[in-house]
């Protein structure tokens, strides 16, 4: 049989090449095989594999002598094998045409995202091998993206994040003044496009005018052999208005929108990518003042309702610790009756052609006259179009029978 009896071999997945997975889910598809002419084979195979990997290297000078450090580490998630052609021993001869193999393999419940960086990457991929007599082997491969959830619906993702820090301006050892800021934020978690409201104070009590500023960053952490290696990147900033000597300014939620990014991976034990939001103040002469506040970038949105709750009250409070907002005032009660209606009013209700009984065999307590006292000192009625007290010419004679 010649060699180049296959005409084509290639891996399908179910889902796009767009589409991602998540742990727990089902890797589906199928290899396609088309032949020339019949064609032996003694085996076909599909492998799935996934994990992390990082690798750098480190120079040093030992005297006159350059060495280098190699440093590397690796960790699996995912390796299956599946045979859609079994190897018994004996070929197994395919007729000429097109040829589709199905396959489906069950991931883990847990996996870590995909990610790229410069020293390190998590990857999945799956295989197909297709082993012939006297013949390479023919190999297919794919690359699948996986995404795994982080839902920033948690108390720990929903709380405020705050901070202060203050530095003393100088030049060339003279002391310039005090430079204070302060900066928070309504919460930990966020997600790709959400817009996160800076809130910040920034005292120049300094000679010289300062600049403050707002970054995300991302951090990428690599580690091997108990080293470590960062990489950071700026995805989103803001620059403010500068701020002059002996003036204070406020940012009342500056807006700072997250770009398309990956979500935070922290549970990976060779690498990490972690967010966090930076506000610094630029001091001239003198290094830039930074303060911190961690961020988490999730792939589950805020919800609109349950857990937004929460989200909410934390986010009543925030304002209130900043003093732009204020819970309503407790409702004052109801004004006294007496208040209300005019001495005169009340005498003319003493004088009502229809006075309580007050003779001494007449028993006030039982149920119909604590209706009447019940309902004799009570508010007037609401406004109406019509007169409750109509002149006497407008009242329609009536027949009462007693």
């Amino acid at each position: 049989m010649r060699p180049g009896a296959v005409r084509s071999f290639a891996l399908e997945l179910a889902r796009g090449p767009g589409g991602a997975y998540r742990g727990g889910e089902r890797l589906s598809g199928r290899v396609l095989l088309e032949a020339a002419a019949p064609l032996r084979v003694r085996a076909l195979e599909v492998a799935v594999r996934g994990g992390a990997a990082t690798h750098w290297l480190e120079g040093r000078s030992v005297g006159v002598h350059a060495l280098s450090s190699d440093y590397a580490a690796a960790e699996t998630y995912l390796r299956r094998r599946q045979l859609l052609l079994r190897d018994t021993g004996e070929t197994t001869t395919l007729p000429a045409g097109r040829h589709e193999f199905p396959f489906s393999f069950q991931l883990p419940p847990t996996l870590v995202t995909s990610f790229e960086g410069k020293h390190g990457s998590v990857r999945y991929c799956i295989k197909a091998t297709l082993h012939r007599p006297w013949v390479p082997a023919r190999r297919a491969r794919k690359v699948f993206t996986v995404i795994e959830p982080v839902d920033i619906n948690t108390p720990a993702l929903l709380a405020p994040q705050a901070g202060a820090r203050e530095k003393v301006a100088r030049s060339w050892y003279c002391n310039r003044g005090l430079v204070a800021l302060s900066a928070k934020i309504d919460r930990k978690g966020y997600t790709p496009g959400e817009v996160i409201p800076v809130f910040a104070e920034i005292d120049n009590s300094s000679t010289r005018p300062v600049l403050p500023r707002a970054a995300v960053v991302q951090t990428q952490t690599f580690m091997a052999r108990g080293a470590r290696k960062q990489k950071q990147a700026v995805v989103a900033s803001l620059v403010g208005e500068p701020v002059d000597p002996g003036r204070r300014t406020l940012w009342q939620g500056r807006a700072l929108r997250i770009p398309p990014v990956g979500p935070s991976i922290l549970h990976c034990r060779v690498l990490h990518v972690d967010y966090s939001l930076k506000v610094c103040v630029d001091i001239p002469g003198t290094s830039k003042l930074l303060l911190e506040l961690p961020l988490v970038i999730g792939t589950i949105p805020l919800h609109p309702f349950g857990s937004r709750s929460s989200s909410i009250c934390s986010h009543a409070s925030f304002l209130l610790d900043w003093g732009l907002g204020a819970l309503p005032e407790r409702p004052e009660a109801p004004p006294e009756y007496s208040e209300v209606v005019a001495d005169e009013d009340m005498a003319a209700m003493e004088e009502s052609p229809f006075p309580l009984l007050q003779e001494p065999n007449v028993s006030l307590e039982g149920p119909f006259f604590s209706y009447i006292q019940e309902f004799r000192y009570r508010p007037p009625p609401l406004y109406s179009e019509e007169d409750p007290n109509p002149p006497p010419g407008a009242i329609r004679p009536r027949c009462m029978t007693w």
